[in-house]
């Protein structure tokens, strides 16, 4: 029988891995819509004013699902993991408070103005509030990311006798080793995740209408200069990132690897079945020494294997050692993709070759599948710990029923496919509108002042229930 622990976890896993691709979608879209109205206010061409407005509907609905969602994980907290709350408190919940007071009021103050304020204020505010808009989705990253940072690195605190964590040092505690290297991976896999939803939809229309189609050109080359730029920075980020996991957290990058004994000159696996229970690897495909030179950046170096600690201490290596090669697998095919473009554009064919435009066009998802990859790797490979090496999961559950929180498992489940599910699909209506050929879509926030359009159509989504 399933006990009340597993079934928190799960739920927190459902609610984060469903909350987390709207942020992932948000971060970099806010962003490109700062760049779009800049170019405009710059260069004064329609192409980029059509696909602000493009785009600034489809940022207003993911925004509106991103807060709804996150708002949901903040109760757990007091109800599933009551301990963990009571003990990190001290620490986190400022840094939780924070993010409200810098980066959700700086979104919530200029918000209004970015999506209905463009014929209603001058051009240089409105500029002004989608740069703040833009800058307050980096600033909740910033805090987020802080406080998950903390939880895998924690610095700058003590701990009391009743065992609450209790802040010494917030600059230690905000700047933890682990969190400038979480906060640009993070915000590079945004700016990815958006880069690669552009470039479908424009790749989209540009199959279906087979014509110069000028705003879907304009997305597919922006995106893909985007992705031809950042994919290999993300690559080297990476490799950054797991050395400051080598050095924090071994156990973990044991179990990503799938290194159960310890050896010097370690091989790179690049195929096996972990075998948690016999504390082996199964079937193994490997690159002798490369496993070695990748994270100690020598061919002798030692890697500690995950036999070296207890059971009850080391990470599900029958999880994270795929979740690790599908993130991996998809960051170089991203790769690939983008110096193909850089091939395409030299050759003058990026628009005209269809097979590629194919590839661009299913490539939509990628990004989103590579966050949830990530996010896997790195929160259950900082298990059986909620703060690494001090606190521990079992410790972190509130007293709680397995009945009641199964319930509410399965309450969140459905609420969420139907809410978030017809959010979704409104999306993906508004991505078959052609912003080339729809002229009265690029002019319809303009007619309607914005507000009544997204008003009506939001209750329009609301109506199905």
């Amino acid at each position: 029988m399933i006990d009340a622990i597993d079934l928190a976890r799960f739920q927190f896993a459902f609610v984060v891995s469903f909350h987390i691709i709207f942020p992932a979608f948000t971060i970099g879209l806010a962003f490109y819509l700062a760049v779009l109205e800049g170019l405009w206010l710059w260069k004064k061409e329609q192409r980029y004013l059509d696909l602000f407005k493009y785009w600034l509907k489809i940022f207003a609905v993911a925004f509106a699902m991103g807060v709804v969602s996150g708002i949901v994980m903040s109760y757990q907290f007091g109800t599933n993991w009551s301990v963990f709350s009571d003990k990190t408190g001290p620490v986190l919940g400022p840094l939780m408070g924070y993010e409200i007071l810098s980066a959700f009021f700086l979104e919530a103050g200029f918000l209004g103005i970015m999506l209905f304020g463009l014929n209603k204020v001058g051009k240089k505010l409105h500029f002004f509030a989608t740069l703040m808009v833009a800058f307050g989705t980096f600033f909740s990253a910033f805090w987020i990311l802080s406080v998950n940072s903390w939880m895998h690195t924690p610095t700058g605190f003590d701990i009391n006798a009743t065992g609450q964590f209790i802040p010494l040092d917030w600059f230690e505690i905000i700047f933890n080793p682990s969190f400038p290297y979480r906060l640009i991976h993070m915000l590079m896999a945004a700016y990815l995740t958006t880069a690669f939803v552009v470039v479908s939809v424009g790749a989209f229309h540009l199959l279906k209408t087979n014509t110069s189609n000028t705003n879907s050109k304009t997305m597919i080359s922006m995106g893909l200069w985007m992705i031809a730029c950042i994919a290999p920075l993300q690559l080297i980020a990476g490799d950054f990132h797991g050395l400051n996991t080598l050095e924090y957290q071994p156990a973990k990058v044991a179990a990503m690897e799938g290194h159960y004994e310890s050896k010097k000159g370690a091989p790179l696996i690049l195929f096996g079945i972990p075998n948690d229970e016999e504390g082996r690897i199964d079937y193994e495909v490997s690159i002798p020494k490369l496993g070695s030179l990748i994270l100690t950046h020598s061919l002798d170096g030692e890697i500690r294997g995950l036999n070296e600690w207890p059971r009850d201490e080391r990470p599900p290596a029958e999880i994270i050692f795929w979740s690790f090669r599908l993130m991996v697998g998809i960051g170089l095919l991203m790769i690939a993709i983008g110096f193909a473009s850089l091939w395409m554009r030299v050759k003058g064919i990026l628009y005209s070759c269809r097979w590629y435009c194919r590839v661009l066009m299913f490539s939509g998802p990628i990004g989103f599948v590579a966050v949830i990859a990530g996010w896997v790797t790195t929160e259950v490979g900082r298990q059986p710990y909620t703060v690494y090496g001090l606190l521990k999961t079992v410790d972190s559950v509130a007293p709680i029923d397995a009945l009641a929180v199964g319930l509410s498992l399965i309450t969140f489940i459905i609420t969420y496919f139907i809410i978030f599910g017809s959010g979704v699909f409104y999306i993906f209506k508004q991505f078959q509108i052609d912003p080339d050929q729809n002229e009265k879509f690029n002019n319809v926030l303009a007619e309607r002042g914005g507000i009544s359009y997204i008003v009506n159509a939001l209750g329009r989504v609301k109506k199905t229930f």
